[in-house]
């Protein structure tokens, strides 16, 4: 057996390789959230061609709904399989904005903000077009849900909530189990911060953890995909493609805002961020130094 300075010649990897290893697959957890931001932007732009060409056609506005969704389907299931290999990650993005991951909830929206999100559509084109409406006036559009459709809204509001409290609730458990055996006791022990004559008890305590964090994950992700096609299960074809619009918007545009906060308050250059823009624009420069 043949030992170099960083591989192992029987086929055990060297740590460097395990080292290279690793940084390659949290590229890939980086690659996969950029992917995900470049497919909202074009997912974004067939939306908005579909409400300007066919807002009549039910069975096409139902097939670009159906196209969207399998879209965050697959995003849902890259993401799983990546985090296999390190929950944490996903729950604390380095590959995030400040701004936004200030705002995750168990690594992504919270679900109920989706909710929120058909009120304020509501309301705002309801608003819009009060003068319109009153004069019974009518376009079908996400302004003029019915009674019976908010009432179902409603009634999905409360469930989520409630599904909400219980990952939350297992999410504060987890995290109280830091203060438990045995790593607080390692840590009580050790002469030295961070040493301990009991490293592997120490690592599997925490890929115990890391592991805890990636099944939550899991269950947050199926809790935003549940909650987002029970909404569009309630609206009608078109009033679904005007709360995708919506929502990609948004996200889109908090990204955006968010990358550029960053940038201006100096956040992206002190942690050597690359994080994607989803304008395809280069972030604006910096402002020289105050002269003193």
């Amino acid at each position: 057996m043949f030992i170099t300075n960083s591989v192992c010649v029987c086929g055990v990897k060297s740590p460097l390789q395990k080292l290279m290893a690793k940084q390659m697959k949290h590229q890939q957890f980086q690659c996969c959230y950029k992917n995900w931001v470049a497919q909202q932007q074009l997912d974004l732009d067939e939306l908005l061609q579909t409400l300007t060409n066919y807002p009549t056609d039910l069975d096409y506005l139902q097939l670009i709904t159906k196209k969207i969704v399998s879209h965050f389907e697959n995003y849902n299931n890259s993401r799983a399989e990546l985090a296999k290999h390190d929950g944490p990650s996903f729950l604390a993005p380095s590959w995030g904005s400040t701004f936004e991951n200030s705002f995750l909830w168990i690594g992504g929206c919270r679900p109920a903000l989706m909710i929120r999100l058909v009120y304020a559509l509501c309301g705002s084109h309801l608003n819009t077009h009060l003068e319109e409406f009153l004069e019974g006036i009518r376009h079908g559009n996400i302004g003029e849900i019915s009674s019976l459709q908010l009432k179902r809204i409603d009634e999905l509001h409360a469930k989520t909530i409630k599904e909400e409290d219980k990952l939350s609730s297992y999410m504060a458990t987890l995290q109280e189990k830091i203060a438990d055996e045995p790593l607080v006791l390692l840590a009580s022990g050790c002469r030295g911060i961070g040493e301990s004559s009991e490293g592997g008890v120490v690592d599997k305590t925490m890929d115990t953890h890391a592991l805890d964090l990636y099944n939550v994950l899991l269950e947050a992700d199926k809790l935003r995909m549940k909650t987002l096609k029970g909404i569009l299960e309630f609206l009608t074809p078109l009033q679904a493609v005007e709360f995708l619009v919506a929502a990609k918007k948004l996200h889109l545009s908090l990204h955006e805002w968010s990358t550029r906060r960053d940038t201006r308050m100096g956040i992206t250059q002190l942690l050597g961020s690359n994080n994607p823009s989803s304008s395809g624009d280069p972030p604006p420069p910096l402002p020289p130094p105050a002269e003193t």
